[in-house]
């Protein structure tokens, strides 16, 4: 059931109940973060596995020391630059968070999220919220409450309405070494940005066995439909001439091309635009009944690196 209705979201929340809601970068599947009887519910849901760790979401700074200690400056300074927006930190956790959530690690993941129904509903509650993407298990991430419904249906039990995602890709995920920045997942929040208050940083975004943080798994993000991503657009559609073919292109159409099978994301090249359309061009292609999506490979830089960090781990057989 789709509701804009906080007060009934609240209600579920305080029974241990679990629902879709909305942040700025994906919808979350969110149930309360000290209970473990609505973190299971999410991981049963979801069909995830339990080494794959969850992020908590707060509703401020100043609630960071509920879930997390031995904080280091510089995420106090990262965190007055960027929040509430599209950066989680990975930080020493409080003994109080369920193993459940951290993958029993000692660290946990948290942020808090950009968006104005986010954060009323965080203001209604006693507790931070759970919350890992709204899809099953490495599927394409929602961007509207019509992708929560459509997954989950009455699994769940309710999703609350806060309109199309603006972010449109996970958060950036960091990690602290001596106080300096490790980014364990590219994200909404381009390295660049990051890099203007923290100094340079290191990557360490791939892990396929107990995963410091979400997303660092090698197929992820993924269609149903076969996926492919490349440089050369052209060339793939000439080894697959006899496959229904979809295509999803950074900045222009290809005009030899079925008009109805191809998205672009930004005939601007606006990367911004394109991040916070990229999934939804990617639930639409999966729904054409294709043989083959193939993607555009998109500048390497900016938005454009987390863009096609998605794109790879959808393309991973």
């Amino acid at each position: 059931m789709i509701s804009k209705d906080i007060n009934l979201a609240v209600q579920h929340l305080n029974s241990n109940g679990i629902i879709g809601f909305p942040t700025e970068t994906v919808y979350g599947l969110a149930g309360n973060a000290f209970e473990t009887e609505a973190i299971h519910k999410i991981f049963e849901v979801k069909k995830r596995p339990t080494f794959n760790p969850l992020i908590v979401h707060i509703k401020g700074i100043k609630d960071l020391e509920q879930v997390a200690q031995e904080i280091p400056p510089m995420a106090y300074e990262l965190a007055t630059a960027f929040w509430p927006g599209p950066l989680t930190f990975i930080l020493k956790k409080q003994p109080h968070i369920p193993n459940l959530v951290t993958a029993n690690q000692d660290t946990v993941a948290v942020r808090v999220p950009n968006h104005p129904v986010a954060l009323e509903l965080l203001r209604h509650l006693d507790f931070p919220l759970v919350a890992p993407s709204a899809n099953p298990f490495t599927s394409i991430s929602p961007t509207s409450a019509e992708h929560v419904e459509n997954y989950f249906g009455n699994q769940i039990n309710m999703v609350l309405d806060g309109g199309e995602c603006t972010a449109g890709i996970e958060s950036t995920i960091i990690g602290f070494d001596n106080n300096r920045v490790v980014v364990y997942r590219l994200g909404a929040l381009a390295l660049e940005e990051i890099e203007k208050v923290s100094g340079s940083v290191t990557l360490l975004n791939k892990k396929e066995k107990q995963p410091i943080a979400p997303g660092m798994l090698l197929k992820h993000y993924s269609p149903k439909t076969n996926f492919i991503l490349t440089r050369n657009v052209h060339q793939e559609l000439e080894w697959y001439s006899d496959k229904k073919v979809g295509l999803l292109l950074f900045n222009s159409f290809l005009p030899e091309f079925n008009s109805n099978n191809q998205i672009v994301l930004s005939e601007e090249s606006d990367l911004k635009l394109a991040a916070s359309r990229l999934y939804h061009a990617m639930h639409q292609l999966d729904k054409m009944n294709l043989d083959l999506i193939i993607a555009e490979r998109l500048p390497e830089y900016g938005l454009g690196v987390s863009m096609n960090d998605r794109l790879e781990r959808a393309s991973k057989k």
